[in-house]
């Protein structure tokens, strides 16, 4: 009987070996391959399995969520560093319309902002520390911003201009965009990083939504503070569903991406939660895992081509 969910193994090179011993994983834990196809993408491979279930009959829900984490456990140990398999609902596959939102630093652009920012004040050190720390689910997420963001006190606002002028987007992350928007998809942005560093960079790339926080100004400079909420780690989650349900796309359509700790309730909310270059803790709860700095692996996996 038909699955409901495909298997998608890319690397830089995929080799004949590490193929066949995801074809193994696959039927040790009850799946037949019913159609295979290779993709060849911007900087990696793909191949695409098709799969056929033998799930016995009264499976409950809970059994094929526990299957579908022993099934993706052993994919990613079967791949070695080799490979990456990524098991992928069909849901968001075959959806007519997808809604994709991803964290920014580290993910959507290759820089984290606040280090950047705090280079000028002469605290990196310490606040690349206390960010480490938090994106590792060590630290609370809203004090440790608050804390990092008292060391900017006192810094002119021109220092945002110039932080946003040294912003590089990750590899593929433009394509994402424009290629998901083309074929009539929706992408947003969440970041627990800064509205005036994000706000520009949305208008550029054209996404649909997006939310950060907002570094407090007075008299040209910073104060050191956040107006209003934190957008923590719950904020992310609250955002991907009510901007889908806006969208009019189901959460069966979703897909968050990021990389740290406080994105792990938004990729938990979506139907495939996606670590990108991610701290192991991340990595480890993820639904599936982009371990190359590529964002065009997200387009394969939600099986998004040129319109």
């Amino acid at each position: 009987m038909p699955s409901t969910f495909t298997a998608v193994s890319y690397a830089k090179t995929l080799s004949p070996a590490a193929l066949e011993r995801v074809r193994t994983v696959l039927a040790e834990h009850g799946y037949t391959v019913t159609a295979e196809r290779s993709e060849s993408h911007p900087g990696f491979e793909a191949v695409v399995l098709e799969l056929g279930s033998l799930n016995p009959a009264g499976t409950t829900n809970a059994q094929g969520t526990a299957r579908l984490s022993r099934l993706r456990a052993a994919l990613a140990e079967a791949g070695a560093g080799e490979l990456s398999t990524a098991v992928v609902p069909d849901s968001l596959r075959h959806a007519e319309r997808k809604f994709i939102i991803m964290d920014v630093d580290s993910t959507l652009i290759q820089q984290e902002v606040i280090e950047l920012l705090a280079a000028h004040a002469g605290t990196e050190a310490e606040v690349t520390r206390v960010t480490e720390a938090a994106m590792r689910g060590e630290l609370d997420f809203a004090e440790s911003l608050h804390h990092r963001v008292a060391t900017l006190a006192g810094l002119p606002e021109s220092v945002l201009a110039e932080v946003g002028a040294k912003i590089k987007l990750s590899v593929g992350a433009e394509r994402l965009v424009a290629q998901a928007k083309a074929a009539g998809h929706v992408v947003a942005a969440v970041s627990g990083g800064f509205s005036q560093i994000l706000a520009p960079l949305a208008q550029r790339l054209g996404l649909d939504y997006s939310m950060a926080n907002d570094l407090e100004i007075v008299d040209g400079h910073l104060t050191g503070k956040v107006s209003g909420a934190v957008v923590d780690r719950a904020a992310k989650a609250v955002q991907l569903r009510l901007w889908s349900a806006e969208s009019g796309i189901a959460r069966e359509a979703t897909m968050a991406i990021g990389d740290g700790a406080n994105d792990l309730d938004m990729m938990a909310a979506a139907a495939l939660g996606v670590a990108f270059n991610a701290k192991p803790a991340v990595r480890a709860v993820a639904d599936a895992q982009i371990n190359l700095p590529n964002l065009d692996v997200a387009l394969a996996l939600a099986d998004i081509h040129e319109p």
